[in-house]
């Protein structure tokens, strides 16, 4: 199986026979910035990773025959006519697509695990305390079925099921069902690690700045309005939001470094973000939404928080998901 993301279609079921496959990539470097093409066929299938400047790696497997890097490339560019590939295109995040390209070189470090002496739900635990970056392979009972999850720097980010078409997306559901099937039917697991030193070299390779996206900077906004709002129309409570804020930032700067007013890379005002550093979309979204929570709760106003950002939390409802949002 060829694993990428499939969350966010661009565009779907181009046909390979009619396009020009180098000139599809570099329209959507320039379109999306960071992704994946995905090239189905009856006989093959493969995927090329690229951001805005190059092609990060790409995986092409048919029955007789596995091929990474330009090799797989060139075979999905030139192999059209060949097997007339059904084409989808997919916006991966910069932070992210590093992750999924540098799947092929992971090591596995866990070997056939059995539920016998192993819980899943713990070694799920375990992997994301140690802060994993690579996924569990999990086999149940007979192996009629099966489960992958997918883990970044310990956080779960999402994952790929037999049941669900084994197409990775948001995985909490599905971990839950797969937890429990291991539990009645029995399973076996596999755990594998992509080495950090490939991810960094790959970046560092390709001169990539980790910056939060535009619409992950706009989504905080718009929560931290809603906090501020909740704040000024407390009547009782006089408070400068911008000072209090500071303070809390202070508090995080440790685990969450740009937040450190004292570095100035991260600044709201005028009900606006400024930011200068750098981070993941995931660790801007940990870093603010756990300043803006504790804020909240110490000031006695968590409940009308979560009340007053109802209606944030449908508008972003897959963006929460995704990142493990809790404001509660």
């Amino acid at each position: 199986m060829v694993i990428i993301p499939r969350e966010k279609p661009v565009v779907e079921n181009l046909n390979s026979y009619y396009l020009d496959v180098n000139k599809l990539l570099e329209h959507y470097q320039g379109a999306v910035g960071s992704g994946g093409i995905y090239f189905k066929s009856h006989a093959a299938e493969g995927v090329i990773f690229f951001d805005q400047d190059d092609l990060l790696n790409a995986i092409y497997r048919e029955k007789n025959a596995e091929l990474t890097g330009v090799d797989a490339a060139d075979q999905l560019i030139n192999a059209g006519g060949q097997y007339n590939f059904s084409v989808h295109v997919y916006q991966i995040p910069g932070d992210e697509v590093y992750f999924w390209s540098s799947i092929p070189a992971a090591e596995q470090i866990y070997k056939d695990l059995s539920t016998e002496f192993t819980d899943l739900e713990g070694l799920i635990r375990k992997m994301s305390s140690e802060k994993l970056t690579g996924y569990i392979d999990v086999a149940i009972g007979n192996g009629r079925e099966s489960g992958l999850i997918f883990i970044i720097n310990g956080r779960i980010m999402g994952g790929a099921f037999t049941w669900d078409n084994a197409e990775p997306g948001p995985t909490r559901r599905n971990q839950e069902l797969l937890v429990k099937k291991t539990k009645e039917h029995g399973g076996s697991f596999n755990v594998c690690r992509i080495p950090l030193s490939k991810m960094n070299a790959d970046r560092q390779m390709r001169g990539a700045s980790v910056k939060p996206s535009k619409k992950t900077l706009t989504m905080m906004e718009e929560l931290f309005k809603i906090l501020e709002e909740t704040v000024l129309t407390k009547k009782k409570m006089k408070a400068d939001f911008n000072k209090i804020l500071k303070m809390k930032f202070v508090d995080n700067a440790e685990q969450y470094p740009f937040l450190d007013p004292f570095a100035a890379e991260f600044e709201y005002t005028d009900q606006r973000i400024k930011f200068s550093g750098t981070a993941t979309d995931q660790e801007l979204v940990d870093g603010v939404t756990r300043s803006l929570a504790q804020l909240a709760q110490e000031l006695g106003l968590a409940r009308q928080f979560l009340f007053n950002a109802q209606a944030w939390s449908e508008k972003y409802m897959k963006q929460i998901q995704h990142f493990n949002v809790k404001l509660g």
